[in-house]
């Protein structure tokens, strides 16, 4: 018997819950953005209205007034947003204990051990969800309904807004396979591009394409999108206090003015570092890989990775490496605009063994010292708030006084 999995995903979720304290906007373009004063300039939710206009999100704010100059642009309220996730959250649970938030808007839901004690017609429900979430909070939500994760979500993206799509296994090939290889989930630009290079442009070609030859272009990413596409994805759905190990940590910034020169540079990796360091430390793993993103003010962006020295989450090391592929590809003179700090490779810390090496005695040692060091002053943050102690260094007090307002914290789960 196929499991029953629902995505609800909570429609233009700032927007919508923005304008529940502004009805006289309803019915025109809005868009919740950023602070322009802090270089936050983007879009951060449309409603349904602007995207009639074609704004999109994480377009500049110039972009989307380009297309549609009577935008009515709204301060983002980040506590009220966690608030009514929370709520939303809060009514998922009155139907199954298995609820998996996927970010602030979306979770899934698994009613297969339920489904029976709310009359077994899992549309029915679905449809009684959304229609208590607008009775309730005054927010629209589509939700897809499949028998795993992967096609619950691109139900949930088949239409919108406040709309229920089913997909059944025997709809996969007509519903599923014509789309574009890019709808279906985890499937980023670059992996498009690789795919659609190859002569792969549907989810059904993807599907008929054999694993190995996936496997040869892509990895085991390549794989594991090959079961997402036939269907074969069936990782269970897991209680918010039950998330998947991420598979990377990263950290990115848009500094308040653009950084010139090698000590700005320095300042804002180390800043970054940190933050990346504290949260893989709070995950009880090490990173094997560092990788970094730098922004130009023109929004072009490069990126660059290299292998850590030994297995590490310790703020200093990671720093290091950020500095070093930093120096390599970016010249110090040339402005930039916003920087990410990523962690990846990733080991639990029991299994992140370390070897000595010959040629440098006592590194190892220097890095277990200072890995307690940063465990000490974990401790106090979380006793005393966070800020209380630093490094005192020239660059992480100089990086406080260029960061932005918001830091972009991101966690890839498997």
């Amino acid at each position: 018997m196929d499991r029953v999995i629902f995505h609800c995903d909570l429609n233009a979720f700032y927007a919508s819950v923005e304008l529940l304290d502004r009805p006289d906007l309803r019915g025109r373009p809005v868009a919740v953005c950023g602070d322009p004063a802090a270089r936050h300039g983007i879009v951060l939710a449309k409603n349904e209205a602007a995207k009639a206009f074609g704004v999109k999100t994480a377009e500049t704010i110039w972009q989307a007034r380009r297309k549609c100059p009577q935008l009515v642009l709204l301060p983002a309220h980040h506590e009220k947003y966690r608030h009514y996730s929370k709520l939303a959250g809060a009514l998922y649970a009155r139907y199954t204990d298995l609820v998996e938030p996927f970010g602030i808007d979306e979770s899934w839901l698994d009613v297969t051990g339920t489904l029976h004690l709310f009359g077994g017609d899992p549309r029915a429900l679905a449809d009684r969800i959304r229609e208590e979430m607008k009775g309730e909070l005054g927010l629209a939500i589509s939700v897809g309904v499949s028998f795993n994760k992967v096609f619950a979500k691109l139900g949930s993206d088949y239409k919108k807004p406040d709309a229920t799509t089913v997909i059944r296994r025997e709809d996969v090939p007509r519903m599923v396979w014509p789309l574009p290889v890019r709808d279906l989930l985890f499937v980023g630009r670059a992996s498009a591009q690789a795919l659609e290079k190859a002569g792969i442009r549907t989810i059904g070609e993807l599907a008929a394409t054999p694993r190995e030859r996936l496997k040869k272009l892509l990895g085991v990413h390549g794989e594991q999108l090959h079961d997402y596409a036939t269907g074969a994805e069936h990782s269970p759905v897991r209680p918010a206090g039950e998330a998947p190990v991420p598979k990377s940590v990263g950290n990115g910034l848009t500094f308040r003015r653009n950084l010139v020169g090698e000590e700005e540079l320095r300042a804002g990796a180390y800043l970054l570092a940190e933050r990346v360091a504290l949260r893989l430390r709070r995950h009880g793993l090490k990173c094997t890989t560092i990788q970094v993103a730098l922004r130009s003010p023109e929004f072009k962006t490069l990126q660059r990775q290299k292998a850590t020295p030994a297995p590490t989450n310790v703020s200093r090391v990671i720093a290091q490496c950020a500095l070093e592929l930093i120096a390599a590809a970016w010249h110090p003179e040339a402005p930039l605009r916003a920087m990410t700090i990523t962690a990846a490779g990733l080991l639990p810390e029991e299994e992140a063994g370390e070897q000595l090496d010959l040629l440098a005695p006592g590194a190892a040692h220097r890095r277990a010292r200072q890995e307690k060091l940063e465990r000490a002053m974990d401790q106090l943050q979380d006793r005393y708030g966070r800020g209380v102690i630093g490094y005192g260094s020239r660059q992480t007090k100089a990086a406080r006084d260029i960061a932005g307002d918001e830091e972009n914290d991101k966690e890839e789960k498997p």
